[in-house]
């Protein structure tokens, strides 16, 4: 059994129209997003993978064979998607539950050590921004007034579920205030209690010293 060096980096993205960056990783390394996604929201991802050439020193396509494997994790930590894709292409899921979604990428190498140099171009498209509208006005047959009035109807649906979203974690977030603040409460009258506890009890030891010593 092969043993992959993973070396987890953790970066935590917001809720957005889209999100696009590259990145550098090893041959053998992993890349992980936190991603902030209200429910029923579909996500798209669009990534390319180029490899460093030490020869020309810059980053060329990738060879036939290197692949990107992809997993999404939802914030009860089930898997949504799990599957080694080519080496550019794109990865899509619906939330199905608000909160973070881990998104993991690696290369599919097999290797013992880290050989090369990948560069990752992704591009993470949430809510009404991951729908490619062409598509749905040839499908449907829409006039360019229609398919105004379906993106604005999506836009107000995903304005909707991210106030949703910013609600729950609002009352979350109050939860757990509460829930400190209780706990802080009641370590308090726990210590009151115990300093009362100890100074009755050091009286009552020190009365019976004197008058063992017949000083009382």
């Amino acid at each position: 059994m092969l043993v992959r060096r993973c070396t987890s980096f953790i970066l935590i993205i917001f809720v957005s129209a889209a999100s696009a960056l590259y990145f550098h990783i090893g041959e053998t390394e992993k890349k992980c997003f936190i991603e902030e996604i209200p429910d029923e929201t579909m996500v798209v991802g669009n990534y390319k993978v180029q490899v460093y050439d030490y020869s020309v020193k810059d980053y060329l396509p990738s060879a036939p064979g290197l692949g990107m494997y992809v997993e999404v994790k939802d914030p009860e930590d089930k898997i949504i998607i799990s599957r080694t894709y080519a080496a550019e292409g794109r990865f899509t899921f619906t939330s199905h539950s608000a909160g973070e979604h881990v998104i993991c990428l690696h290369s599919n190498s097999t290797a013992w050590f880290s050989s090369g140099q990948l560069r990752v171009h992704l591009d993470i498209q949430v809510g009404e921004h991951a729908i490619d509208y062409q598509q749905v006005q040839a499908k449907d047959k829409l006039s360019e007034l229609q398919l105004r009035i379906r993106q604005l109807v999506d836009q107000v649906e995903q304005v909707t579920k991210e106030q949703n979203y910013q609600r729950y974690r609002e009352e979350r977030f109050r939860a757990t205030s509460e829930s400190t603040n209780q706990r802080v409460l009641w370590w308090s009258i726990a210590q009151t209690v115990i300093l009362l506890i100890t100074g009755f009890w050091q009286m009552r030891h020190l009365k019976s010293f004197f008058e063992a010593k017949k000083l009382v």
